[in-house]
């Protein structure tokens, strides 16, 4: 992975003024000067950006005027996430499009899109047909596009509540083959796909309410809480997805979702209660921990 901002953990600024341009004797206001890369590196460090340079060489290279670097370089100095500065991300080696109001992909979630490669590419091997993948809680589409890309035939929907993040993951998954619908969780979803879903990654939240007010203001002044809060125990998306999963997956499909370390047992008993046959992966690099669970193949209780 590169050393980018853009792939690293996420990065808080803290706003600061603008100096007042002072003006000449004859009472004109000069024009800014264009701003060098060692101006845009210290205006970015003056407001606490940890990756000062780095994120200087991306707005020097998206940046098409220098109007167009000094109008970015302010938006970033005043907190906005650098990836709705630039208008995209890396994940997994890929540029994904993020637009203004959409949660952006997390590293960590790389792990997440490694194990589901993985029961991708085994179903397929197993059924000897297009692997059907379902990227539910979608955002910008970045876990499905990514799939798409590592898988030979597959069959991708994605769906999302938020209207900007369905929006940018049209582009994205449409651009793939995939289709994206609006709407809660598996009601935006068609009929069509009950029991046949292969592979199921739903990106839920899983902050706690009461923990939202901690996260970095890049993200809780700039992606949707929806996409962020997951209720009192962070656990109220993930308990509604398990509980609908079973009816929406084949026989050997998979349901994935990341949550975080602490959270894993109570996760592990929702695909229990429900009839998932659960396990745990975790990486230690990413910090990133992915509760999997199975349905049962017919007649081996399926509920």
């Amino acid at each position: 992975m590169s050393s980018s901002p853009l792939s690293s953990p996420r990065i808080s600024v803290a706003p600061v003024r603008s100096e007042p341009v002072s003006p000449r004797a004859d009472g004109a206001v000069p024009l800014s000067r264009p701003l060098s890369r060692a101006g845009v590196v210290a205006r970015l460090r003056a407001a606490g950006c940890v990756f000062a340079e780095d994120e200087a060489e991306l707005l020097c290279s998206a940046a098409r005027t220098a109007d167009g670097l000094a109008a970015m370089v302010e938006r970033r100095v005043l907190g906005i996430p650098l990836e709705h500065v630039v208008g995209w991300a890396e994940f997994h080696g890929r540029r994904v499009a993020v637009d203004p109001g959409v949660f952006v992909p997390r590293r960590r979630t790389e792990f997440l899109v490694d194990q589901a490669i993985g029961l991708g590419r085994r179903s397929a091997a197993r059924t000897g047909r297009p692997t059907v993948v379902v990227d539910l809680c979608c955002g910008s589409g970045a876990v499905g596009a990514v799939l798409a890309a590592a898988l030979d035939r597959v069959e991708l929907y994605a769906a999302d509540i938020e209207p900007a993040a369905v929006r940018c993951a049209r582009r994205t998954i449409g651009a793939a083959g995939g289709k994206v619908f609006a709407g809660d969780l598996f009601d935006a979803l068609p009929a069509g796909l009950r029991g046949r879903i292969d592979v199921l990654v739903a990106n839920v939240p899983y902050v706690p309410t009461e923990e939202v007010g901690l996260l970095p203001p890049e993200a809780r002044e700039h992606e949707p809480l929806v996409a962020l809060d997951g209720g009192a125990d962070g656990l109220d998306v993930l308990r509604r997805v398990t509980a609908a999963a079973p009816g929406w997956l084949a026989p050997q499909g998979h349901l994935l979702v990341e949550t975080s370390e602490r959270q894993a047992s109570r996760a592990v008993e929702a695909f229990t209660r429900h009839g998932l046959l659960p396990r745990v992966a975790g990486s230690d690099e990413l910090h990133a921990t992915v509760v999997i669970g199975t349905r049962p193949a017919t007649g081996e209780g399926t509920p």
